[in-house]
């Protein structure tokens, strides 16, 4: 897939795999979806997915390729990020939390719009430029999961979560992505219902948005996508 010779050097290798940073940003995004239950039930997946969790945020700083300044402001809005996906903290009342929640959701859109900027360069899309679409898909998915923990943490009614279909009683970081990708993707988050107004103009947005980002970039992307020839 690299193209890298069986005696390249180091150097060689990491100059290929620099050339497929959408890619690596794209598994890293689907591996931190797969680790998420693991992280919550054993302690190896726990510290598993804190790793995962990291490589996952410094990608995402990388994969933007932007001028420093942008790059430093990544950064900075990748600590909160880190904070709450990595470390995993629990969904608590409190102006910390409010704020926490708000800049995680702030890295997320910043990284999709830096990613977008990169997708939409004119001329003929590659396969890198349909994983970077793709990481986009699943970035606005974390971000929506974000704001679903906002409007939780600002009225703690507005999600019913049928204690006949869950182990719990209290909803945490990982309902809020399961609701969040089964809304974009119209799947139906089977337990977990809005009740309030706000939580369900978002639930609609999103899926609006899902749609689409599919229905239009994705396919626009995939149609003018041809592959090189050897």
């Amino acid at each position: 897939m690299f193209r890298v010779r069986g005696n390249s050097s180091p150097l060689e290798y990491a100059k290929a795999l620099a050339g497929r940073k959408f890619l690596l940003l794209f598994l890293f995004l689907l591996g931190s979806l797969l680790f998420y239950p693991y992280a919550e039930s054993s302690g190896f997946g726990y510290y598993a997915f804190r790793v995962l969790g990291t490589a996952t945020i410094v990608f995402c700083v990388y994969a933007a390729g932007v001028r420093r300044s942008l790059v430093i402001i990544a950064i900075v809005l990748a600590i909160p990020a880190f904070l709450q996906r990595v470390l995993n903290l629990s969904v608590n009342a409190g102006s910390v939390s409010i704020l926490n929640i708000v800049l995680s959701f702030t890295f997320d859109v910043f990284i999709v719009v830096v990613i977008l900027r990169r997708v939409l360069v004119p001329g003929q899309p590659n396969s890198e430029t349909i994983f970077g679409a793709l990481s986009i898909y699943l970035l606005i998915g974390f971000a929506f999961a974000s704001v679903y923990g906002m409007v939780d943490l600002l009225q703690p009614s507005a999600f019913y979560l049928n204690p006949l279909t869950n182990l719990h009683t209290r909803l945490d970081r990982l309902d809020f992505i399961y609701f969040s990708f089964a809304t974009m993707t119209s799947l139906g988050a089977s337990g977990i219902t809005p009740v309030s107004g706000e939580a369900r103009c978002v639930s609609v947005i999103e899926s609006v948005v899902g749609v689409l980002y599919l229905a239009v970039l994705i396919s626009r992307l995939v149609g003018a996508y041809r592959h090189p020839t050897v």
